[in-house]
């Protein structure tokens, strides 16, 4: 019997007509847009400036080292764009369904801040959520659909959770460091709206990596210094790290407590460090309140088990000899295709056998299907 697998973090290498076939033909100059510059490469501008390299993104498959990558469409690999290809290669490797997400717009929506037009950034919003379930109804019970959301305006925000909840999304992206954009800190009032109005869909909510500050430190300078593979690890790791931050000020932010049916996903961030975080957040949680009354029923660490998932790929460890201190039904499986750190090709089943391959069977089934599916509703395919 075919092993059923749900990855749940995989990118779209957005096509170039995202947004100008979608906006009114008063907003189509003024949106992101592809043009292939005079070194060859398709590049996404912005009001004439460019600002995102497609390839960039959509390397797997390339033969030659990050950060090296495809310099056109044509070069990346068919999957990172094309629905059905993308359906095609899901079968090759052995996925039955992929959770998808962006690139373009900013892993947390981020980049549509770059507008200048409020009214323009909504209606970007907008296209981009449409464009995913067009994208998607190539096989919608396979495609599953997080609809990126206008964080920095609330009421806008909450029209399109309310919006998006019938159209087929299953989740929403958030950032997990609002305070970086002039914003409130997760656990002020005033996202308590958004909150409830995710529950009432019945969408989880993403901190994906990199959904907050979008400074790097892949920079020429400490690529000098270093070289661009260390630099790379040093960059991926920071971003991994900085996930495990963002969660930890969610379990101390009485978030979860207010809303027990919230579920929030810690996306591409990794599994390993959840043990540390929650020891430390729960040790110093209470060396902080000392005597005083808790104004929680539970611990931090608790709040993760009830509340919080986090998506592993590359890990090793952590599925092997970390399980007694991980809840398991909290964590899910993802392949992040097609970005440079992504499972490619026969890797996906080695990574899968290299940190599964001694576990239960119970526990192998609940990382690679039962906790994703729970989480967003999918069936099992009536023919397998």
């Amino acid at each position: 019997m075919t092993e059923l697998i749900i990855d749940a973090d995989a990118h779209l290498t957005e096509p170039p007509d995202v947004w100008t076939s979608r906006v009114a033909a008063k907003h189509v100059d003024h949106v992101p847009q592809v043009h292939r510059t005079a070194a060859g490469e398709d590049e996404w501008f912005l009001e004439g400036e460019p600002f995102y390299k497609i390839g960039a993104t959509a390397t797997a498959g390339w033969a030659e080292p990050f950060p090296d990558w495809p310099k056109t469409y044509e070069d990346c690999h068919p999957a990172s764009y094309d629905a059905k290809a993308r359906l095609a290669y899901m079968d090759d490797v052995g996925l039955w369904a992929q959770v998808l997400y962006p690139n373009v717009a900013g892993f947390g929506s981020q980049r549509f801040l770059r507008l200048k037009d409020d009214e323009l950034k909504l209606v970007c919003v907008r296209a981009y959520n449409d464009f995913l379930r067009d994208w998607a109804s190539a096989d919608p019970d396979r495609l599953i659909t997080v609809m990126t959301t206008p964080f920095w305006d609330l009421d806008a925000a909450v029209a399109e959770i309310e919006r998006c909840a019938g159209t087929g999304h299953r989740g929403l992206l958030f950032t997990g460091e609002p305070w970086r954009f002039g914003l409130p800190h997760l656990g002020d009032p005033h996202w308590d709206r958004l909150w409830a109005a995710a529950v009432d869909a019945g969408m989880p909510v993403h901190l994906h990596l990199g959904s907050g500050d979008t400074t790097t430190s892949f920079t020429p300078q400490r690529v000098a210094a270093h070289g661009s593979a260390a630099t790379y690890s040093y960059a991926s790791t920071e971003l991994f790290l900085k996930n495990g931050l963002q969660v930890a000020d969610l379990l101390g932010s009485g978030v979860l407590p207010r809303f027990p049916d919230l579920k929030v996903v810690s996306v591409e961030s990794g599994i390993g460090w959840i043990p540390f975080v929650l020891e430390a957040v729960d040790h110093s949680y209470l060396e902080g309140r000392r005597d005083r009354t808790s104004e929680w029923d539970l611990l931090p660490s608790e709040y993760f088990a009830r509340q919080v998932y986090a998506c592993y790929w590359f890990e090793t460890v952590a599925p092997r000899r970390l399980l007694d201190e991980i809840p398991v039904d909290n964590v899910l499986f993802e392949t992040d295709f097609p970005h440079p750190t992504c499972l490619y090709g026969e890797t996906v089943q080695e990574k899968i056998e290299a940190g599964l391959g001694e576990a239960p069977a119970e526990v192998r089934r609940k990382f690679l299907w039962d906790n994703a599916a729970k989480l967003y509703g999918v069936s099992e395919p009536a023919h397998r």
